[in-house]
Formats: structure tokens, C-alpha cells, sequence
């Protein structure tokens, strides 16, 4: 396959060959017999984004995702690569656990990682003796699934983790610190006000500090608050930023309700302004979803009811790519946070950079906004915390150099585990 004169993130034009599951070449390059050749003429080939936490509901939950369902929505949305989270049903963290939740990935249409979690009953030796992505993420406060640790707990598996070279991932939440007044209150903004800024802020810090001091490196998931962010770079921690804190606030949950709960919740918009600068300064290392699915049924219920979580990865590349396109992100900023910086700091040496000898994991996209509609996803969820905001989509989706996605229509399954390949 031979993508001619394709923009890429730098903006250089250059042909692209694909062979088999690599990028063969980069440069001036003629056609070949028999390879089929793309004019990409004004359209841009991106590395596809590496989404290092979605919840893909499986085992346990498949009326809100499933491993088809889900990866067939990274895929429509140029997500290459997934990493699952552990709070399925059974929980994954066990070696007989992560054993049925490969087996259920085995339909992947994107490559994928498989996490392992900890809880007081979690089996550190059979589960660190498969082939994880990461431990994590691990949940310094209860949330979906209910699998919050202690600190005690919270050192003994940075230790396991660290005599196995394994990332650990972190949910830094200090429920000491939610105000418990704001359950008086049914308004949709309740959660943020119950979620306080300062319980994420006062967990990373302290995550940060006892990760120090067993000379382990963690990873922060979905930092909501610039304080935080700051707290886990002044570490020499990375953290990641879902969508839904660079686009969302408190201001939007007038009109999103229950829809916009999630944990953490959403901030200030003053907090969302002061994140979005650290994702375009380069603070911010990586981009990720949080995917997490309910149904519609689900979510209308009370604010106290609800479930937390919200759908992402179809959505996340788009938005990044309109937010190019308006000139508040550049085009490698997009890249670096969404592909080289995820494979950097996971090890995924292969995959993030459209260079020659690496998987071909590419999206190529047109640069034309479009609405976003909920009931035009692929998840099984069929609504988004973003309807009506601008995403540029793609039009082709290869994963190790195989067609999953163009124009609407899905390729054959291509997945398979980055631990084993």
C-alpha cells in the first residue's frame, strides 16, 4: 500500500509505503506493481492514538461494551491501540482472571493491553506472571467496581510491581477529603462538589511522594486539576488528561445532568482553561479516554445514583484533530500526546512514529470537521458527553498494516496483545 503525498504531523508531504505489518518507506517514492495507492493529497497520515485506559465492560458488562463493540469504536475513531482496566466482573486480578479477559480480547479489531488490578484479595504471583500492560489502574478511592486500596496495600503492590519491572498506574483520589455536605444537595453539580479538587490533588501528591520513596515511577491517571498535574510532573511522574477535562466543565452540567458524572468529576472551568495550557505547553505526556460506558438507562437516574463514567475513544482523536484544525493544538502536539509519548513511556518501541521499521498503525484524515452525533458510535452505549462539538474523523484505520476501518465500513479483527507481540 503507498499513501502519495500525505501531510504529515510536521506538515513535510511524503509518500508512505506499507508492507505487510511495517512502514516500509518515507520519502519521494514510485508505485509498484500490484500496490494499491492512495491519493492523500491534502489529507494528513497520523500514527494511530495508543488509548492506555478504556474500560471495555468485559467479562461482566456486555449490555455497556463489549470487546467487539468497543474496539470497533476505537477503530471508527483512529485508536490503534487500547490498554483495559481491571474493574470488570470478575475483577482482573488473579491469573485465572487476566486468562478469561485475554481470551474475550482475542475479537479485538485494535491492538490492545490488558491491566491488572489490586484489591485485598488480589494474587500478586499468578497475576504478575501474565503478560500485563500495567498494574492499574490502582484505586487509591473507591469508584466504579469498588476496588479502593489503602496506603499499606498501596506500597506492597509498588513493590511487587517494581521486582517485575511492571508500570503502575494510579487513581489518585483521597476520599478523607470529599465534602460530605454536598449530599444534601440533587443539583447535577453535586458530584464536583462532593469530589473536591483537593482530595485529586493531596492523592497525587502523597502517591507521588511514596512512589519516591521506593524509588518506583507511577503513572497518574486522568488528572483533572492543573495543581495536580503539576504535583506529578514536579515528581517525575507522567499523568494523562481525558478529553472530557480538556473540553468539559462544571458550566456544561446544566445541560449534561448525570450524563457528565464521572471520577473524577468535572472541574471549574477556570481548572479546565489552566489543564487545556498544560496539554498544549508539552506538560501534559499523553491523552487518554477513561472509556467507560453506560447506558442511557443507566445514567437517568438521580445524580447520586448514577453510575460514573462516561464513552470517549471514538471521540478523543477527533477532538484533537478539530482543536488542531482552530489552531489551538498543533498537529504534533496531537501526535506526541496521543501516540509517541504513550509508546514511549509504556515501552511499545514498534508503535507512536510514522517512521520506517515501525507498525504500521495509521489514520488518515481529511482535516474536515463534522458534528458529533451519539447515535452514529460504535459503542454500545450510543451517546456522547460531547454531541454537537466539532471532530475530525478519519476515513482509513490500519492497525499493523490491515484495514479495520474505512469509510464507515470495518476490516477484518487485527488485534493482538503488545505484551506478546
Amino acid at each position: 500500500m503507498l499513501f502519495q503525498d500525505a501531510i504529515l504531523a510536521d506538515d513535510r508531504v511524503r509518500d508512505v509505503r506499507v508492507t505487510g505489518e511495517r512502514v516500509a518507506a518515507v520519502g519521494a517514492l514510485d508505485p509498484v506493481d500490484g500496490e494499491r495507492v492512495i491519493d492523500a493529497t491534502g489529507k494528513r497520515l497520523l500514527p494511530g492514538m495508543i488509548d492506555t485506559h478504556v474500560h471495555f465492560r468485559e467479562p461482566g458488562f456486555p449490555h455497556k461494551e463489549t470487546w467487539t463493540s468497543g474496539s470497533r469504536s476505537a477503530a471508527a475513531g483512529g485508536v490503534t491501540t487500547v490498554v483495559d482496566q481491571p474493574n470488570t466482573e470478575p475483577p482482573t486480578i488473579d491469573g485465572e482472571a487476566f486468562d478469561r479477559k485475554a481470551a474475550l480480547a482475542e475479537c479485538s479489531y485494535v491492538d490492545y493491553g490488558i491491566n491488572g488490578g489490586v484489591t485485598e484479595s488480589w494474587d500478586a504471583d499468578s497475576l504478575l506472571e501474565r503478560p500485563l500492560f500495567a498494574l492499574g489502574e490502582v484505586f487509591l478511592a473507591d469508584s466504579t467496581g469498588e476496588m479502593g486500596i489503602d496506603a499499606e496495600l498501596f506500597e506492597t503492590a509498588l513493590g511487587a510491581a517494581t521486582e517485575t519491572d511492571t508500570p503502575v498506574t494510579v487513581h489518585a483520589e483521597d476520599a478523607t477529603l470529599f465534602d460530605e455536605t454536598a449530599r444534601e444537595r440533587t443539583d447535577a453539580d453535586a458530584w464536583s462538589a462532593f469530589r473536591t479538587a483537593d482530595a485529586e490533588i493531596e492523592a497525587i501528591e502523597r502517591a507521588c511522594a511514596v512512589a519516591g520513596e521506593h524509588d518506583a515511577e507511577i503513572h497518574v491517571a486522568h488528572a483533572s486539576t492543573p495543581e495536580g498535574i503539576d504535583a506529578a510532573t514536579a515528581s517525575g511522574m507522567s499523568c494523562e488528561v481525558t478529553p472530557h477535562h480538556l473540553f468539559l466543565s462544571r458550566a456544561d452540567l446544566p445541560e449534561l445532568g448525570t450524563h457528565g458524572r464521572m471520577n473524577p468529576p468535572l472541574r471549574s472551568e477556570r481548572r479546565r482553561a489552566a489543564v487545556f495550557e498544560r496539554v498544549a505547553d508539552g506538560t501534559v505526556d499523553m491523552i487518554a479516554t477513561d472509556h467507560a460506558p453506560h447506558t442511557r438507562a443507566e445514567k437517568d437516574t438521580d445524580v447520586w445514583s448514577a453510575p460514573s463514567g462516561v464513552p470517549g475513544v471514538e471521540t478523543a482523536l477527533p477532538l484533537l484533530l478539530a482543536a488542531a484544525e482552530r489552531g489551538e493544538l498543533s498537529h504534533e502536539r496531537v501526535r506526541d500526546l496521543t501516540a509517541a509519548n504513550p509508546a514511549e513511556r509504556f515501552g511499545l518501541d514498534d508503535k507512536g512514529r510514522l517512521v520506517e521499521g515501525n507498525d504500521a498503525d495509521l489514520v488518515l484524515v481529511d482535516g474536515t470537521p463534522e458534528p458529533i452525533r451519539g447515535d452514529a458510535l460504535h459503542t454500545n452505549c450510543e451517546w456522547t458527553p460531547f454531541e454537537g462539538m466539532e471532530g475530525v474523523f478519519p476515513s482509513l484505520t490500519l492497525v499493523r498494516g490491515s484495514v479495520v476501518y474505512e469509510d464507515g465500513e470495518f476490516g477484518e479483527r487485527a488485534g493482538e496483545n503488545v505484551r506478546l507481540s
